[in-house]
């Protein structure tokens, strides 16, 4: 299965710890993919730690960096970049992506990468307050970024992101119906399978992330049941 066709992506935070026997149910829990994805606390060393536990089991693995300090490739699917659009620091849109590549030399693994344009819009979320988004935007402005980052940028992937919070499916129906190539994402919040529904009406691919740390895993294949 191609990354195009997943509707369903695991979110785990090298910087959280999983319980005994959570690898095991999470991994034959039907989800599409696993993604290495955090925002504080984020080290080389942590990220192959998780993904020692993880790799012995047949699914994709997705790297998701939260900056160029802490990226892995070697046994690696995708490396999916974010590119924040709606940040007030330009660093989250280019700055980052620039450091990485020269840090790099120029030797990254450009088959292995996935862009993503990233519509952050909790306030309160890490995310929200590491990259300065305005998050304050309309259903009509959210639409407004996903039809930029799709037709104009060409993004493959656009990612609505609550990070911790769920989010209003007026705004997440607003790009949906904004978009034209782009897979959309949305990410925040998911913990039941009502949620997972709703939010599967409109986007292409539902991110779970929290609710296995804090809910435990039978919510995660409860929210796999919803949308596949």
């Amino acid at each position: 299965m191609k990354w195009k066709d997943w509707v369903h992506v695991t979110k785990l935070d090298p910087d959280k710890q999983l319980r005994h026997g959570d690898i095991d149910a999470i991994a034959t829990s039907g989800t599409d993919a696993l993604m290495l994805s955090g925002t504080l606390n984020v080290t080389k060393e942590n990220l192959l730690v998780l993904q020692k536990q993880i790799a012995k089991y047949d699914l994709p693995l997705v790297m998701e960096p939260a900056g160029p300090e802490a990226v892995l490739v070697e046994g690696i699917e995708y490396v999916f970049v974010p590119s924040v659009l709606n940040t007030t620091d330009v660093q989250w849109i280019v700055g980052k992506h620039r450091f990485w590549v020269e840090q790099q030399d120029g030797k990254i693994p450009w088959d292995l990468v996935i862009p993503e344009a990233y519509i952050v819009l909790n306030p309160a979320s890490s995310v929200g307050r590491v990259t300065k988004a305005a998050c304050d935007l309309k259903p009509a402005e959210v639409a407004a970024y996903t039809a930029v980052a799709d037709r104009y940028f060409r993004f493959p992937i656009v990612y609505i992101e609550y990070s911790g919070t769920y989010g209003d499916p007026a705004v997440v129906k607003a790009a949906s119906e904004a978009i034209d190539r782009a897979i959309l994402y949305y990410g925040g919040g998911i913990n039941s399978a009502e949620k997972a529904a709703e939010m599967g009406k409109y986007a292409d691919t539902i991110v779970v992330g929290n609710a296995v740390y804090d809910q435990g895993v039978s919510v995660l294949k409860a929210t796999v049941d919803a949308v596949q």
